[in-house]
């Protein structure tokens, strides 16, 4: 009733920010009704835009399976994108990727990016419903932080986020968001996309094992409507790397089988060509429940998968 409300309001009042937070995203399936029939097919079926943002705390910390995971692979599944064709035109000018999308699901792991993400909701002339998968983990992380230039009005540098939210966050090393032409960088022999607060468990483990300059971790911030642009830059500037998949979700759950078609397509691409087998998979096996309800059981299940990830021993 309350999401219905939510919905209603930005329907009428599409100038303003209007969102709903479930305390854990787990707890968004008792408003399912209105993400199926309203939210995720509304402007399909009746012409009418919202703007309405759900915010869906998720994150494996180990407080088991009612308080881990909003069921992301739900609202990937109702995404209307299709996983085997590339928009002809993803220019940021005059891309209409977003446009033609039913809505947007982000998990977004930084504060300016968030901020960036909100602001882009309100400000662009046109109304799509927002999944923010925002992992209540990484409030607190001490890692989690951006700097001022990130915020700013003005891009200074290739490395600095300035006005633009971004849709994937290069490895921490990369200096160039050259898309047409990028610095290869063929030492790199893995290089692991994720999504979410698993990238600094990533890093912190990278950086333990001091493989910086061979391990290289992308973050996809913006899961649907996909980056296909920046995807396919981050496969031509390690060209030599094993590409690897990494989430915290069971295999049957969260990004895995939204994710691994859209790179198949990108792997058959001229310029990429790569087995369509070359994406690995790093992360927890098959289950029915969300996740474990032992937190001894979760701690060795997340060593594992990063581990697994980074090729370590």
């Amino acid at each position: 009733g309350v999401l219905g409300f939510e919905l209603g309001y930005s329907l009428e009042n599409p100038n303003s920010l209007v969102m709903w937070e479930a305390q854990f995203g787990d707890f968004a399936n008792s408003a399912q009704i209105i993400i199926d029939q309203f939210i995720s097919s509304g402007e399909a079926k009746w012409l009418r835009q919202t703007g309405v943002t759900l915010l869906l705390p998720h994150g494996y910390d180990g407080q088991g399976p009612e308080h881990s995971s909003c069921r992301m692979e739900r609202y990937l599944q109702m995404s209307d994108e299709p996983p085997d064709k590339i928009p002809a035109d993803m220019t940021l000018d005059t891309r209409t990727q977003i446009q033609e999308a039913n809505w947007q699901i982000c998990n977004v792991t930084t504060p300016a990016n968030y901020f960036h993400l909100l602001r882009r909701q309100v400000h662009r002339e046109f109304r799509k419903p927002l999944i923010v998968i925002s992992p209540k983990n990484l409030l607190r992380h001490p890692k989690c932080v951006s700097p001022l230039s990130d915020f700013d009005d003005e891009e200074a540098s290739q490395t600095e986020q300035g006005i633009r939210f971004k849709r994937l966050i290069m490895d921490k090393t990369a200096t160039s968001r050259n898309k047409v032409d990028p610095p290869l960088e063929p030492n790199a022999k893995r290089v692991v996309f994720c999504t979410g607060k698993v990238y600094y468990e990533l890093d912190a483990e990278r950086e333990a094992m001091q493989r910086e300059d061979d391990v290289k971790i992308v973050r996809i911030e913006q899961l649907s409507p996909f980056p296909w642009d920046l995807v396919d830059r981050e496969l031509r500037r390690y060209p030599n790397a094993e590409v690897v998949w990494c989430q915290e979700e069971p295999m049957n759950m969260g990004a895995w089988a939204h994710i691994s078609p859209r790179f198949q397509t990108l792997f058959k691409e001229k310029h990429i060509n790569r087995p369509l087998d070359a994406l690995k998979y790093a992360g927890r096996a098959p289950a029915a429940s969300p996740s474990t309800g032992y937190g001894l059981v979760h701690a060795e299940e997340q060593v594992g998968l990063v581990k697994e990830a980074l090729m370590a021993d």
